[in-house]
Formats: structure tokens, C-alpha cells, sequence
């Protein structure tokens, strides 16, 4: 688990570079990766669906973001982009396309509609986060 959360914390952080997050802010994006990564991980360790889990996940990955924004006064994105990278299913995507190249059709459908509704769940995660942030500040 340490070793997963640990290269969670290192891609976030990598990406944040990518993106040009500030270098000050670059440890507090990989601290929202890891923590987003290590909620997927428990949901899934502990037999709930990959969909959910990455709802769930990007949910909070979302309301970390909120709160940092504020902190540190910069955009929730600095945070919430480079934060769900490890969540994004791009094996997943691969794997479908390699299962169409090699003509199992069955099996790519299965994966391609997984990694749709991961894509989905991540969407639905930073929505329902925003629409709960908005309500909380009109309340």
C-alpha cells in the first residue's frame, strides 16, 4: 500500500510539473493524488466497484481541491487536474483498443464500456463536488 501511495503521490506531482503548477504547490498536488489513489484503493480492497470507487474518489479529490483553493488562494484546477491522473483508466483504454486491433470484439466492447463509465464517474465526481460546494456557499 505504502509503495502505491507513494507512486501515486510521485505521478500527481509529476503531472503538476507538466502542467505548470507552482513549484510551492506542487507537494499539496501530489498529497491530493495520493489521498484520492488511497481512497480508490480502500473501496476497492474492499469489493466495491471500480466505477464507484472512482466516483467516490474523485469526489473527494474534488473537495480537497475546493479547500486548497482557498488556502492557498489559487484555481481548484491547479489541484483537481494533476490529482486525478492516477485515476484516469488509460490501461483500460489501451487494453480495449489492443483487444479491437487483435479482433476479439467481445472483450474490447467490455473494457472499452468500463472505461467509459470510469471516464464518467471521474466527470460525475468533480460535478456533484461543485454542485455540494455550491449549495453549501448559497446556504
Amino acid at each position: 500500500m505504502i509503495e502505491q501511495l507513494l507512486t501515486s503521490f510521485i505521478a500527481t506531482a509529476a503531472f503538476g510539473i507538466i502542467f505548470n503548477v507552482p513549484k510551492k504547490l506542487l507537494l499539496n498536488g501530489g498529497l491530493v493524488g495520493m489521498i484520492g489513489w488511497f481512497i480508490y484503493i480502500s473501496f476497492v480492497e474492499y469489493d466495491f466497484d471500480s466505477v464507484l470507487a472512482t466516483f467516490v474518489a474523485t469526489f473527494f479529490i474534488a473537495l480537497i481541491s475546493q479547500l486548497f483553493a482557498r488556502i492557498y488562494k489559487t484555481p481548484m484546477t491547479i489541484f483537481s487536474v494533476s490529482g486525478i491522473i492516477p485515476l484516469v483508466p488509460g490501461g483500460l483504454a489501451y487494453e480495449a483498443m489492443r483487444h479491437f486491433v487483435i479482433d476479439d470484439y467481445n472483450l474490447a466492447l467490455q473494457l472499452a464500456a468500463k472505461a467509459f463509465m470510469i471516464s464518467g464517474a471521474i466527470a460525475m465526481g468533480l460535478v456533484f463536488s461543485e454542485v455540494i460546494n455550491q449549495i453549501i456557499k448559497k446556504a
